[in-house]
């Protein structure tokens, strides 16, 4: 449940996609870095807006060399297409630090921390800073003044090689792994369900690749707002928090990684 609030200038409901032409991405972390790779694949313009310059270099580090594995997947040992392939994409690719250089975009797409007041924060910047936009979000979240909501778009990481995951689905695996007795491993799940469910990454893998903190900070959201018991606290996971072991951002959550990849 990586909610994306996302922001379009006022177009048409019934081609918006025939005028986007510029996207703005807030946030440089996995999955902002995800949304400007794939953006940048399909054609459009895009900048990453992020206030910390080493996240931005850390994202294009990261988008080059996802290009890079998706243009040898797709152009096998064709080196002169692989080149073309990543050299284009990441031409359309650029970063700044000022939220400012956000509005002019067509689509300005929200990829920020999960705290609801941090997000408020920046769609009151935007509201200062915009002309117009109309405001799609999942859910809404309030705190602008010219705000119209013709749906709701919610997308879910790893966007370079993963759409549509179900990231509630993920928390409960988390929860039924703790709560529920049985012999299954983690690496167990995750197998079981990339070759049962066809998922492209088990719930783990996920959980590490989008960040424990993120993980717990929705778990958290979720249980105040419908006391679900699936979504109360999970010790392990506050105890990895509190560690630092955050998954690959900070090199071991429910696994372990180095600059390689994934420690088997």
């Amino acid at each position: 449940m990586n909610k994306l609030a996302i922001f379009t200038r006022n177009f048409s409901s019934s081609s918006p996609l025939n005028v986007i032409k510029t996207v703005t991405v807030i946030g440089g972390g996995l999955m902002g870095s995800g949304i400007a790779q794939v953006t940048a694949q399909a054609g459009q313009n895009v900048t990453i807006v992020d206030l910390q310059p080493e996240l931005l270099e850390k994202a294009q580090k990261s988008i080059q060399n996802n290009l890079t594995r998706v243009a040898k997947k797709t152009f096998k040992d064709d080196a002169a297409k692989i080149e073309n392939f990543v050299k284009d994409a990441a031409s359309r690719i650029k970063t700044s630090t000022k939220v400012e250089d956000a509005v002019n975009a067509d689509l300005i797409i929200e990829a920020i921390v999960e705290k609801l007041d941090v997000k408020q924060q920046l769609f009151n910047k935007l509201d200062q800073v915009s002309f117009y936009f109309s405001f799609l979000a999942y859910p809404n979240i309030g705190g602008l003044t010219h705000c119209e909501s013709p749906g709701g778009w919610s997308l879910r990481g790893p966007l370079s090689f993963m759409t549509n995951t179900l990231f509630i689905k993920d928390l409960f695996f988390l929860f039924l792994w703790q709560h529920i007795p049985g012999d299954a491993s983690k690496e167990d799940i995750d197998i079981g369900m990339k070759l049962g469910a066809g998922y492209p990454m088990g719930p783990f893998e996920l959980a590490d690749y989008t960040g424990l903190d993120t993980n717990r900070f929705v778990m958290q959201v979720m249980y105040e707002m419908t006391k679900n018991p699936v979504f109360k606290p999970i010790p392990l996971l506050d105890k990895m928090v509190a560690e630092g072991k955050l998954g690959i951002k900070t090199g071991e959550g429910f696994y372990k990684y180095n600059k390689g990849g994934r420690v088997k």
